[in-house]
């Protein structure tokens, strides 16, 4: 699989504070790349060095195939956590100031802005100075902001923050649109319901190291328990050790709720066993959530 973005033994310290360490992420062209981590763990450094806000100490971006250069301004769109419009402008003159300076024209930054404010019921915000906005209003012509250029690559720190459900997911989807038309996302968020729902990848740091990295779905695989939820009625047993009931407890309408935890052989040889004690109602395996993992990668790391 390609890449769009590689970081290369990046290294960036504040005074006593090393911020980074030896970083080595590649993100997947055409992904949404997850960059997750506790607070501090060097998230918003990276970023500021794949924007070339700062540089890092030692190390080395690779940004489609080349090293970061200032052009790469012209394929990366980026939007920070904190927000950054110009108050006192109105909404359409600010949106086509940011479409030049990614390098647009003025004629092709008319037309896309045309249609992005035709997409979201939104030309009649042209001449509203941004301090008129609401915050979720404004969220949203800064999303805009980002993407006028069609970027390549889009950072997307915090992108939900600010916004009510129904136009989180106009931003959600929108991600995903952009996604199927070729752009790559890294998206740094605390919402890790956000990361399950759209990322396809995800880089975990913390205290300036790389501890996770890699496809979602393989990742989930890797923290299996080969946990089970059971809902039944009727007691069970255990078969010959095969299986561990974790818990048990009664719900509703004579239904019992059991934890079981597979010791050996297969799910089906399991399920065939249960079948023969008990009267099933479902019978699912407990994946854990990344949030789950999140969780429990970080503590281990810090224990």
């Amino acid at each position: 699989m390609s890449t769009i973005l590689e970081t290369r033994k990046i290294n960036k310290s504040y005074a006593n504070h090393q911020a980074l360490k030896n970083l080595d992420i590649a993100v997947p062209a055409g992904s949404i790349f997850g960059l997750l981590g506790p607070n501090g763990a060097g998230k918003t450094t990276l970023i500021r060095i794949i924007n070339q806000i700062i540089a890092p100490d030692s190390g080395e971006i690779i940004v489609d195939g080349e090293p970061l250069k200032p052009s790469h301004i012209e394929i990366i769109g980026y939007l920070p956590e904190e927000r950054g419009l110009y108050k006192k402008m109105k909404v359409g003159e600010q949106v086509l100031y940011f479409a030049r300076l990614k390098g647009l024209s003025r004629s092709d930054a008319m037309e896309k802005i045309k249609v992005w404010f035709t997409k979201w019921d939104i030309k009649d915000w042209w001449n509203k100075k941004v301090e008129d906005l609401s915050k979720g209003m404004a969220q949203k012509i800064q999303f805009i902001a980002t993407v006028i250029h069609e970027p390549k690559l889009i950072i997307l720190d915090e992108p939900f923050s600010g916004f009510d459900p129904i136009n989180a997911n106009l931003i959600r989807d929108e991600i995903l649109e952009l996604r199927e038309k070729g752009s790559t996302i890294i998206f740094s968020t605390h919402r890790m319901e956000s990361v399950e729902e759209i990322c396809d990848h995800v880089a975990l740091i913390n205290k300036a190291e790389k501890i996770l990295d890699g496809p979602k779905s393989q990742i989930k695989e890797e923290f299996r328990t080969n946990t089970f939820i059971l809902e039944h009625k009727g007691s069970i047993g255990l078969a010959n050790g095969s299986y561990t009931i974790e818990a048990s407890s009664d719900i509703e309408h004579g239904l019992i709720r059991s934890v079981l935890k597979l010791k050996s052989g297969t799910p089906n040889e399991m399920l065939r066993e249960l079948i023969q004690q008990t009267e099933i109602h479902s019978f699912v395996e407990q994946i854990p959530s990344m949030n789950d993992i999140f969780i429990t990668k970080v503590k281990s790391v810090n224990a």
